[in-house]
């Protein structure tokens, strides 16, 4: 650990971005885009897996081994590490990105000042669409960041994993990360309702289950914000009302219909006169003629009202470039928005001994054992297996057996 804290250490120093370390050979680091060798640090393979059973909980331990690749995000040397190990013929590796210790605002992403008006809204449905790593997290993190600091509500995000660590401000801020403080995003909504949310963050929009409870939430009259993988409008819209089974879509359509307020689409484009790459959106607003449009299902008509819908400040990606980029005096470079620094939250992550095994009442735990102990009697005999008198392990169960008879029932050898 003090070694992987030294690297960190020094990788912040020289605003390194990326970081992989693999087993008997030289770690590589990304900084500026590019990928340097580091010959003098090299970790051997029993090393690397050492540090990967220090780091892991048991859940992100027993998620690597059924699929050979866990993603996951940890504080350490006050600095934010998003990290992924995955399995290779070398053995383990870990890439390991270092996240900017500040939450960037909405005019440093270089997006549009008129995403301020989300952080105004109370209620309603707020969709922040792309592909990976066009920067949707980051634009929601600017708004949760501005609401946080400007108006005194309740925020709970679903995330996987947490990225941006929120300090509260006027706000009561509240993380939840998936498999660690929830199991499922399915789960984190049923239980959200009852914990007094006014702004609910929900990462991921991927299951039919998690976009039903979304648009639930936003219909009980929450602000919803959600990510969803979509690269236009209409595929946006597309993707979630299909999602559900024939018979159901139609009330999806009236349900999504009557809570979008925004739909924001975001992609990454390079900009030749700044040299860096910058979003570049198309922004649907929830007004009448796109809710009639999702409500009638016409989904081929929302580009032409979209462009018609140039005074309620929407925008296809082309009039953006067109109206907004091309005519921004100065940009704010990604090498100073998203520089490597320490972790402005200085929050104890806690983790309750609530949840483990060893923590539990002896009694508990005999129970449990029990029970495990009932079960495995409880399989079919194998033909010619005794025990030492000769005797088949066979335990029946009468039908109005209690549990502490079976448990008593499953005490023998």
């Amino acid at each position: 650990m003090n070694r992987f804290e030294q690297i960190i250490h020094s990788s912040i120093k020289e605003t390194v971005s990326d970081l992989h370390i693999v087993g008997g050979h030289p770690i590589a680091t990304r900084k500026n885009g590019v990928i340097h060798r580091n010959d003098n640090i090299i970790w051997s393979h029993k090393e690397i897996d050492a540090f990967v059973k220090k780091i892991l909980t048991h859940h992100q331990l027993q998620l690597l081994r059924e699929r050979h690749s866990v993603d996951f995000a940890m504080s350490i040397c006050d600095s934010r590490l998003r990290i992924n190990v995955f399995d290779t013929m070398r053995g383990l590796s870990m890439a390991i990105r270092i996240l900017p210790g500040h939450i960037p605002t909405i005019d440093n992403l270089n997006i549009h000042p008129c995403l301020h008006e989300i952080a105004k809204l109370k209620s309603g449905l707020v969709l922040i669409c792309g592909a990976t790593g066009v920067g949707k997290t980051a634009t929601i993190a600017s708004i949760i960041d501005e609401i946080n600091a400007t108006r005194a509500d309740h925020i709970i995000t679903l995330e996987n994993p947490i990225e941006y660590r929120f300090i509260s401000k006027k706000s009561v801020v509240q993380q939840r990360e998936l498999g660690m403080n929830m199991p499922t995003f399915e789960q984190g909504l049923i239980d959200i309702l009852r914990q007094d949310p006014d702004v609910i963050v929900v990462g991921e929009l991927r299951e039919p289950e998690t976009m039903r409870l979304t648009l639930n939430a936003a219909e009980a009259g929450h602000l919803v914000i959600a990510t969803l993988h979509a690269t236009n409008p209409e595929e946006a819209i597309y993707r979630l009302c299909n999602s559900f089974p024939p018979g159901a879509q139609e009330a999806i359509r009236f349900q999504l219909a009557s809570t979008l307020t925004w739909l924001v689409i975001q992609q990454l484009n390079f900009l030749n006169r700044v040299n860096f790459r910058v979003p570049v959106l198309s922004i649907v607003r929830g007004t009448q003629p796109i809710k009639n449009l999702i409500r009638e299902n016409k989904l081929h008509q929302m580009e032409g009202t979209i462009q018609a819908g140039k005074s309620s400040g929407m925008f296809t990606m082309d009039r953006y470039i067109e109206e907004f980029l091309n005519v921004k005096k100065s940009f704010i470079s990604p090498a100073d928005n998203f520089r490597p620094s320490a972790e402005a939250s200085r929050e104890v992550i806690y983790h309750s001994p609530i949840f483990s095994l060893s923590n539990e009442p002896s009694d508990a735990v005999t129970t449990k054992k029990m029970l495990a102990k009932a079960d495995l009697r409880m399989q079919p005999t194998v033909s010619g297996e005794h025990d030492i008198n000769g005797i088949e392990h066979i335990l029946t169960i009468e039908e109005e057996t209690s549990i502490e008879e079976l448990i008593t029932k499953s005490e023998y050898k």
